[in-house]
């Protein structure tokens, strides 16, 4: 018998040796790895006739090459297409991350359609979508507790094969968050056929990273498979004082426990160490009100100042299948994260003429957060009604735990010179003036379940639900973090197939938050509610290769606490509402031959319940475009990427106006491929120099990097 591999990605044919078994022997890893990077060779003549006749096995590659992905399960936990999924969801992929130097979430979001990327400081960053705060988090789908509200650190890439980003409430995936968007880490998983790969960057400020990446069968069966990501990074930075570096490993084995048994065993470390972090910024402006305008670099950390941050992960997943297109599935996992500071905050309004007006707040800062996990569902598919319909049901668990304790530091209110001519120098103090901080547990339980009804060839339903009960007990800094509440929040979708690769959609999505704060008669506000409509249009063009949407939501937030006044020396809250309204296009793959793009435009209205503008921080409109053309004569591929954003601003107390014109950042690569395992990239970002601002959600901020470069040399087996 003679055996043909076929490449479906690349209709590259591979002629096996006759008598070649079946199973995966090494030949036969090497033949699928080919598939993937050799180019097309001529075939093999054609046997005699009287040769034994040959049988085709066919492997397809599940790689996403491109800018977008087949399908996702992150909205519904259903595997549609993004056609089929009636929400706004946007995937970034590796390639386009590999192409554009994505090498952080923060950097990775920045280029995604409706999100804003607020980095009030070098090492804590908020996110928010549709003019809500991002606090939903995943990985693989399965949510963890956002206890913070803001990400420590500079997370890193390296480990995730894709990324999705689902806009909008996201009630069927979390019950309980902000109706904002959800924001699901894909991770790599092994491979069967052995493949490598390395890189090594050298850029401005001394950058310096190496990536690698090596998955494979480690056992002759290929029943056990395993992979091994690592990656390292150290740089200085444009920011005076600031440097960093990053270390991460992950590791991911997989084995066939039986045919029809999948256990799956990760970790993950990251581990960084930072120099000169900011805590706050930079004033913005002077006592007479008008702005301020420090060089880039200014900084307000000291020579001492040090944060490290340390996050691991550990997962176990067991996946079976039950039969008749039945799967079940159980997740266990648990993440702590650890950080440990020694930071110093200005505060004050400084002078115009003398810059002074600047004050001293030193502290020392450590905390500790544990979690733990388990997510077990059950998918498949049913009859009814002479049609085939879907189903997905389960439950989780979670317990969340924060400790952190702030020791201030001796020196509070000391004045400091003026801004332009510090230079960081401040006496390391004890950090014995004062002690305060939080201890307290939040958990959570949830049962959901979620149908898609096809209820014509054209028409389908889909309908769920999530319960969940949410507990938190304990005190951040003096103020009971106690909060209880119970609710179920339903999800409805409805597509409609206008033609094969275009559908019309409307879904409607709920969220919730319980509240700890308290009105005057000292009560506890009720839960916020989220809630989150939305009606679009997609389509999919050359065999899903490009996928386009267009998308009219209105998202809502009741019942937000907010502080409605002092009450003796206790502060009381009210519930308010808050509303956005907006237009999201997108676009995301190949458009034609060799040509790769990513762009997407959004336009957004914030207002409160008499109807004026809110959150004014948040940019308004916001363009992303993002394109790869690899050139048909030459190994040569070329890009640009490009942001615009409006203005913002923000009105202070005192009758200060912040604001941050409009502004464009340009970013150009290109990358040549030297042979079929080498290349050399470059990337160039703010190629302009342009000089803005990184964040207003603050009413303190600082500059973002100037124009900057770097030069990567990628190896792939």
């Amino acid at each position: 018998m003679r055996i043909i591999l076929i490449c479906v990605h690349n209709k590259r044919k591979i002629m096996l040796p006759p008598n070649t078994s079946l199973r995966l022997t090494p030949f036969a890893l090497a033949a699928t790895l080919l598939c993937g990077v050799a180019h097309a060779g001529p075939d093999a003549p054609e046997e005699a006739a009287a040769e034994t006749k040959m049988q085709t096995v066919v492997v397809e590659g599940a790689a996403e090459n491109g800018y977008t992905a087949p399908a996702s399960n992150s909205s519904t936990r259903l595997n549609l297409s993004l056609r089929e999924t009636p929400q706004a969801v946007s995937v970034v992929t590796r390639a386009f991350m590999d192409d554009f130097r994505l090498d952080s979430v923060n950097d990775m979001l920045t280029n995604t359609a409706g999100v804003t990327v607020e980095r009030i400081e070098t090492d804590r960053t908020y996110y928010t979508a549709r003019g809500f705060d991002i606090t939903n988090f995943q990985y693989d789908g399965i949510g963890i507790p956002f206890v913070y509200g803001n990400v420590y650190g500079n997370l890193d890439t390296s480990l995730y094969e894709r990324i999705d980003i689902v806009r909008g409430a996201n009630g069927l995936m979390s019950g309980v968050g902000n109706p904002s968007a959800t924001v699901n880490f894909i991770r790599k998983r092994p491979t069967q056929a052995l493949q490598a790969s390395a890189a090594l960057t050298y850029g401005t400020w001394s950058k310096k990273r190496f990536d690698g990446d090596v998955s494979g069968s480690l056992n002759e069966a290929g029943t056990i498979r395993g992979r091994l990501v690592a990656a390292y990074e150290d740089s200085d930075s444009y920011l005076d004082r600031y440097s960093n570096d990053r270390k991460v490993i992950y590791g991911v084995i997989e084995a066939d426990l039986t045919p029809d048994t999948l256990l799956t065993v990760g970790h993950t470390a990251q581990i960084g160490n930072v120099n000169g972090a900011l805590w706050g910024a930079l004033p913005l402006y002077y006592t007479d009100l008008t702005p301020t305008n420090y060089d880039v670099g200014t900084s307000t950390a000291t020579d001492w100042a040090h944060t490290r941050n340390e996050y691991q992960q550990t997962f176990v997943e067991l996946k079976q299948r039950l039969g008749a297109g039945w799967t079940a599935q159980a997740t266990l996992s648990r993440n702590t994260f650890k950080t440990r500071g020694k930071m110093f905050y200005v505060y004050g309004t400084p002078d115009r003429t003398t810059g002074l007006g600047l004050y001293a707040y030193p502290s020392r800062y450590d905390a500790d957060n544990k979690q733990t996990l388990f997510d077990a569902s059950v998918n498949g598919k049913f009859n009814l009604a002479g049609r085939e319909h879907e189903l997905s049901f389960g439950a989780n668990w979670s317990k969340s735990t924060l400790d952190d304790i702030s020791y201030y530091g001796q020196g509070i209110g000391t004045p400091l010179p003026a801004l332009e001519t510090w230079g960081g120098a401040f006496p390391e103090p004890a950090f014995d003036a004062s002690v305060d901080g939080s201890a307290y547990t939040d958990k959570r339980k949830s049962i959901f379940g979620v149908a898609r009804f096809n209820v014509a060839d054209q028409l389908k339903l889909i309908t769920g639900f999530t319960t969940t009960k949410a507990d938190s007990d304990g005190l951040s800094y003096g103020v009971a973090k106690s909060r209880s509440a119970t609710k179920t929040t339903p999800y409805l979708g409805l597509t409609y197939d206008i033609l094969p690769n275009v559908t019309a959609y409307g879904s409607y999505s709920e969220i919730f938050s319980p509240q700890s704060e308290t009105d005057i008669a000292g009560n506890t506000l009720a839960p916020m509610e989220g809630k989150n409509a939305e009606l679009g249009i997609k389509s999919d063009w050359f065999n899903r290769r490009l996928n386009t949407s267009a998308a009219l939501f209105r998202t809502k937030q009741t019942n937000i606490a907010e502080q409605a006044g002092i009450a003796g020396t206790k502060a009381y809250y009210r519930g308010i509402d808050a509303e956005s309204k907006g237009v999201e296009l997108e676009a995301s793959g190949e458009l034609a031959k060799g040509l790769q793009t990513s762009a997407n435009f959004t336009v957004l209205s914030i207002e409160d319940p008499a109807g004026a503008a809110a959150r004014t921080y948040l940019p308004r409109r916001t363009l992303r475009l993002s394109a790869t053309y690899r050139l048909p004569t030459l190994p040569l591929t070329v890009g640009v990427g490009a942001k615009w954003q409006d203005d913002i601003h923000r009105n202070e107390a005192d009758g200060a106006a912040i604001r941050q014109s409009a502004y464009t950042v340009l970013g150009l690569m290109a990358r040549y491929d030297i042979n079929r395992q080498l290349s050399l990239a470059v990337n160039v970002n703010n190629v302009t120099d342009k000089k803005y601002l990184t964040s207003l959600y603050w009413s303190q901020s600082y500059y973002a990097a100037p124009r900057n470069a770097s030069v990567t040399l990628n190896w792939k087996y």
